[in-house]
């Protein structure tokens, strides 16, 4: 998909990885493509500050986000190597992502099928939530629900009952980081909900974290991060 998208002498802008875990501005650097080596490697022209080159480390990850044809591309990737060729100075990259048409919003939706449990929030929870705290009743009854997209500021998901739009739902899900497994309450409120087709009795919720702490955003972006190289390893094999 890279080398049928993105072609020498597009402009792309890299950012490290970092700025994904940080409420900190986070360097951005603009340059352009040298050459597409193949679907999963490229090479990038060294970007510069003041008329000097910025030498950015082998193995850094960063976020490259492409320009193309008025579309945007984004795909994370892994520098392997700098080198000068045909006396231009490139950056060498590996791709650890997709790449996909870059949403211009703070987060983007990672596809997956992560069991959860939900139940509307009760007046006592929804009042702390407008207050920005959180507050959850312990031992009141669930319902299961899938996840089909999750992103570090919300997510989607199917139950069988109906949450209604502008209201609060609780959450709860496990997800795996590092090779440890924790689960995670969150409060979130229901942006749009609608029927499920073909499955009758069933609801698709678009949700938006509320009062999320930054660890637990930060992992949850982590979480995205490490399945998004896992398939891509697996892809390969």
């Amino acid at each position: 998909m890279l080398s049928k998208i993105v072609s020498p002498g597009d402009k792309v802008d890299l950012q490290s990885v970092d700025h994904l875990f940080s409420d900190e501005k986070v360097k951005k650097y603009s340059t352009r493509v040298y050459d597409v080596l193949s679907d999963d490697k490229i090479e990038i022209v060294m970007p510069m500050e003041k008329s000097k080159l910025i030498l950015l480390p082998i193995d850094g990850e960063y976020d490259l986000c492409f320009y193309k044809d008025a579309l945007l591309y984004q795909c994370y990737a892994r520098i392997y190597d700098r080198y000068k060729s045909n006396n231009v100075y490139v950056i060498a990259f590996e791709l650890t992502s997709n790449l996909r048409k870059h949403q211009r919003r703070e987060y983007y939706r990672f596809n997956c099928m992560i069991e959860l449990r939900a139940r509307d929030l009760k007046q006592e929870e929804i009042a702390a939530a407008d207050e920005g705290k959180n507050f959850i009743v312990p031992g009141l009854p669930l319902r299961r629900g899938i996840a089909s997209d999750l992103s570090g500021g919300g997510m989607r998901f199917v139950t069988d009952i109906r949450f209604e739009e502008g209201s609060y739902v609780y959450t709860t899900f496990n997800l795996t980081t590092d090779g440890v497994t924790r689960e995670y309450e969150v409060i979130s409120k229901v942006l749009t909900v609608r029927d499920v087709p073909n499955r009758p009795g069933e609801y698709e919720h678009r949700i938006q974290f509320a009062n999320l702490d930054r660890d637990t955003r930060e992992d949850i972006i982590k979480y995205i991060f490490e399945e998004e190289r896992r398939l891509r390893r697996n892809k390969r094999v």
